[in-house]
């Protein structure tokens, strides 16, 4: 059975921002080009922004199994989007990059991403635009706080 905070409850903005997140997260899955899975193009994401990796340390990252990181790493490279290479520090460990051809990849998904959301952010009347603009820098900050937890 699904609940919802009472109406003017403390919880009730928390709720209703749990459940916006959740319908954007499901239309920007809807506004990215085909082509790769969403765990293959989030395990891109963070090799771009955070480096080299450990398997190990992307399956954490990523809230995955060893198994499914080490399929989705397998796909990936079998697609020259990213390539394992020694760790420069202990030879005996693999570390996962990005290729240049992921870059590109993650780039392309970004630009028609973009061009979808405003197409969309079109749609709004100004003062709509201008809240969700307003809101970003406080949306990046939850999203900073998202990926550390």
């Amino acid at each position: 059975m699904v609940t919802t905070p009472a109406a003017g409850s403390a919880d009730t903005a928390q709720y209703d921002l749990a459940l916006t997140v959740q319908r954007l997260f499901a239309a920007l899955r809807r506004l990215s080009p085909p082509g790769i899975s969403l765990s293959a193009a989030a395990t891109l994401a963070t090799l771009e922004r955070e480096g080299p990796q450990r398997l190990t340390e992307l399956a954490v990252r990523e809230g995955v199994t060893q198994p499914a990181m080490t399929q989705i790493v397998t796909r990936l490279e079998r697609d020259a989007l990213a390539a394992r290479t020694a760790d420069p520090a202990d030879r005996r460990v693999v570390l996962v990059e990005i290729t240049a051809g992921g870059r590109d990849l993650l780039r392309h998904r970004r630009d028609v991403r973009a061009e979808r959301v405003a197409a969309l952010l079109a749609q709004l009347d100004p003062a709509d635009r201008a809240a969700i603009e307003a809101a970003l820098p406080a949306l990046g900050r939850l999203a900073d706080h998202a990926t550390t937890a």
